[in-house]
């Protein structure tokens, strides 16, 4: 059993934690108030090869795995610049596209999506299904050579930023009549499909939509791989690792709030001339949440490791976990800092409580915690099914 990263992985480290400290929170935030996208930090990072670790050098990328994309993931966030669409467009498209694309669907995008020239977004969840893929009311059917979607897609994230968004959808199977997932690789400018934003109260460059998919025409080499078989194993390839670079991104949260937080409490002097850290009623707090945060660090991982290892049913359950402990992680840190800052923990200055939206989102998406204790129960403690 090996806690330590490979020197390539220290390295990598190391550059990320740089870049995100060059951009800081103030830009993260500064971009999001003002209603702007971080162009500058997402290009600068696929020119230098962070957006792409984790896809085959023969397409651009790094040749690395998800625990190279996760290590990019926590250390910009822990630089204050947490980006989701990391999550969504390295992780989540380029795993299916790589693991089950066809040859032309990975020559067309993955070197894109490596450099940061290319983002693909995902939409899976529904208003009325959530992400219980079994129930999507978003159809394709054949319409001669080509594919015609119908549906309504809710909490996508950065559709003004893509080029594409990958679509999941439900098709007949011609031999049983019955419906069965399929990915589609859809243009966002497709005639037919239209875009609302969301309002969130979440401070974030990264914007949310509500998706019309109104008959929407695509030839047939939009679908994900060589035949509808591919649809199941190419959306299951996807959770996994959204699953640890959302934990990663949480966990790298968690220490930027506890690291402004402690530089804050280890220089206030308010009693006598000791500082407010030297006492354990906000010592301690802070302390618990350092806990939980690596907690959550080691369940990454081992979930980024079984993963890369290609123990699929292992990566689940352990991403899963982790994502469970870094989104409770997060949210306690994030939490204590305000707290124990004061007033000041308030104010956008110190650059904390404007992540109390995302980190508190970071328990219901992209799966409830409730979900999470669901699987768990089921598949590590052997209780029945209860939904």
């Amino acid at each position: 059993m090996n806690f330590d990263l490979t020197p390539e992985q220290d390295q990598l480290r190391d550059a990320v934690r740089a870049l995100g400290r060059k951009y800081g929170h103030s830009y993260f935030v500064e971009k999001a108030r003002s209603g702007g996208h971080t162009d500058e930090l997402w290009h600068e990072a696929g020119r230098l090869g962070y957006l792409g670790v984790n896809i085959p050098t023969e397409y651009g990328g790094g040749g690395g795995g998800i625990t190279e994309l996760a290590l990019v993931c926590e250390e910009l966030a822990a630089a204050g610049c947490p980006l989701l669409l990391l999550v969504v467009s390295p992780a989540i498209a380029a795993t299916v596209i790589n693991k089950h694309g066809t040859e032309e669907q990975r020559k067309k995008h993955l070197p894109g999506l490596a450099d940061g020239s290319q983002k693909i977004v995902f939409a899976i969840t529904e208003p009325d299904a959530g992400s219980n893929f079994h129930r999507l009311a978003t159809v394709a059917r054949r319409d001669g050579d080509d594919w015609l979607l119908s549906g309504r897609k809710i909490y996508i994230s950065g559709v003004d930023e893509a080029g594409h968004v990958l679509v999941v959808a439900r098709t007949e199977d011609s031999s049983t009549g019955k419906l069965k997932p399929a990915l589609f690789i859809v243009p966002t400018d497709a005639p037919g499909l239209e875009k609302s934003k969301l309002d969130m109260e979440i401070l974030s460059p990264e914007n949310q939509f509500l998706l019309f998919l109104d008959d929407v025409r695509l030839p047939a080499d939009a679908l994900v791989g060589e035949s509808l078989d591919a649809g199941l194993p190419a959306l299951f390839a996807g959770l996994n690792p959204e699953r640890i670079t959302v934990a990663a991104m949480g966990a790298g949260t968690g220490r930027y709030a506890i690291e402004r937080a402690s530089d804050y409490t280890s220089t206030r002097k308010v009693w006598g001339g000791r500082s407010i850290g030297s006492h354990q009623g906000v010592s301690h707090p802070l302390a618990h949440a350092a806990v939980q945060v690596e907690l959550a660090r080691l369940m990454i991982h081992k979930a980024a490791t079984l993963y890369d290892a290609g123990r699929d049913l292992e990566a689940g359950i352990s991403g899963n976990m982790a994502k469970y402990a870094a989104g409770e992680a997060a949210a306690l840190a994030v939490d204590t800092a305000v707290q124990v800052l004061g007033g000041a923990g308030m104010t956008t200055e110190y650059g904390v409580a404007t992540l109390l939206g995302a980190v508190r989102a970071g328990r219901i998406a992209p799966v409830s915690r409730e979900m999470i204790l669901n699987f768990v129960a089921q598949h590590v403690l052997g209780q029945d099914k209860s939904y």
